[in-house]
């Protein structure tokens, strides 16, 4: 069998940012939504473990990490790519566990240009689903359990990235409609929804003084 889960950089299970952030200094590009680095899938089959991150520069920098355990392997995973997620669950006979935290965003309004955010949906709701389908016979198979990645922008959205909070929102109603789906197969399905977290990527949230008050004196209602 197989469990499937997702690292990052600061070795939190899933690790959403605050993109309601002023503009920062990256133009607009692509950051990771849930850490510095790009999530990664770490699975366990037969004994061995195989990495899978997006970004093949974290590639060697896991591998030496965890090179002291035995039979680590590392792949690319392109989540929008139907190929690239079919070889990851080629084979598998059964998984008990899958974690979806693929996710992107784009600041400096980038996503209210239709063409960054269907990207944006892409990988963060296409992606999961994908992921979930591919998934699924190995899922059965294990009564294994996902969980998907969702937000705190999944309820309020958020005015700088369109894009982020309608695929968070997708995704946390994709996962209510999969629960349901899928609950005579024995898999469950759940989503976390992280609000203000400390990673790399909200490194300029946390040094901006003014910001990161604002963040950490809401109340709870």
């Amino acid at each position: 069998g197989a469990v499937i889960i997702p690292l990052s950089d600061n070795r939190a299970a899933s690790a959403d940012a605050d993109p309601q952030a002023p503009e920062s200094s990256d133009g607009g590009e692509e950051a990771p939504a849930d850490a510095g680095m790009p999530p990664l899938i770490l699975v366990k089959r037969g004994g061995g473990y195989l990495y899978h991150t997006s970004d093949l520069a974290t590639v060697e920098y896991r591998v030496n990490h965890f090179k002291a355990q035995e039979n680590i392997q590392t792949f690319l995973l392109d989540v929008t790519d139907q190929s690239s997620v079919n070889r990851l669950f080629d084979g598998m006979d059964a998984i008990f566990g899958l974690i979806n935290c693929a996710g992107i965003l784009q600041r400096n309004n980038a996503e209210f240009e239709i063409d960054k955010f269907q990207r944006t949906i892409e990988v963060n709701l296409v992606g999961t689903m994908r992921m979930c389908l591919a998934a699924k016979d190995a899922l059965v198979r294990g009564k294994g359990s996902v969980v998907n990645t969702a937000s705190m922008l999944s309820f309020f959205g958020s005015a700088f990235v369109p894009g982020y909070s309608a695929s968070k929102g997708g995704v946390a109603q994709l996962t209510k409609s999969l629960a349901a789906a899928w609950a005579t197969d024995g898999v469950r399905v759940n989503a976390v929804a992280p609000g203000w977290i400390e990673t790399e990527m909200t490194r300029p949230l946390v040094t901006d003084k003014v910001r990161s008050e604002s963040i950490l004196d809401r109340k709870s209602t």
